[in-house]
């Protein structure tokens, strides 16, 4: 007698198996092309944010989405009586703030900018009154858009001066500048007299975890195909030519 292995697919298991096996693969075929989009994106900013500055777009002048994370040149003065206060901000694990004041620029209007984190007993101006300079000065910074609201985030406080996300239309009205309202500015890395605020706080940093994903789906469908074949191989006795003679 022989014993010969068989591949024999059933119905059930096969109708389940194939749709299941296809949409496993796609998922990973998804998850390697949404990484190299991934990968893109942050190319194109670290490359914004290391060119030459530029001069900041006029008001309702060209694709300013286009301009975010762009590194922009501004001149003017800081309106630090008017400074706002962006809560829940951590820098190395500790808590504080971010300092957004209003910058008068030389050429007419004002923009926001945020000047970088504070720890929380920093927030009274006058415990870092050295870093709150006055008079006309330049700016390096860069371009940000204000970002959707997170659906976690509580509601801004203008009264109270608190502020969990960037609203720059509100935060035009309670600081009373003429703020343009389709962006603000992140300060750059130079340091202020006293330290704070710490400036350079903008995140060009994406998550990229796709390339795990595509893994564990590979696997997957790895894993399905291997269960299927060998739940339809069947060992199977043949009998020798001549045995029965």
């Amino acid at each position: 007698m022989l014993s010969k292995l068989r591949f024999r697919p059933t119905l059930w298991p096969t109708l389940f198996s194939v749709p299941a096996f296809i949409v496993m693969i796609g998922l990973c075929v998804w998850q390697v092309q949404r990484m190299h989009w991934k990968e893109g994106l942050i190319a194109e900013r670290e490359a914004r944010v290391t060119a030459a500055p530029v001069a900041l777009p006029a008001a309702g002048a060209g694709d300013v989405a286009g301009m975010e994370y762009r590194r922009v040149r501004l001149e003017g003065a800081f309106l630090h009586d008017q400074e706002l206060y962006l809560g829940a901000r951590s820098l190395n694990g500790n808590p504080g703030y971010h300092v957004l004041t209003p910058f008068a620029l030389a050429e007419g209007g004002a923009v926001l900018v945020d000047r970088g984190w504070i720890p929380i007993e920093r927030k009274p101006p006058e415990t870092r009154a050295e870093g709150q300079v006055a008079g006309a000065q330049a700016l390096d910074g860069i371009v940000r858009l204000p970002p959707d609201r997170a659906w976690m985030q509580p509601d801004n406080e203008p009264a109270n001066n608190m502020w969990f996300y960037v609203d720059l239309p509100a935060m035009a009205a309670a600081s009373g500048a003429a703020l343009r309202t389709d962006l603000y500015v992140d300060a750059g890395p130079a340091e202020n007299p006293g330290g704070y605020p710490v400036g350079s706080q903008t995140r060009i940093e994406l998550p990229n975890d796709h390339l795990q994903y595509a893994v564990t789906w590979g696997l997957l469908a790895a894993a399905l195909a291997v269960i299927y074949v060998l739940y339809h191989l069947k060992l199977e006795r043949e009998r020798k030519p001549g045995a029965d003679r």
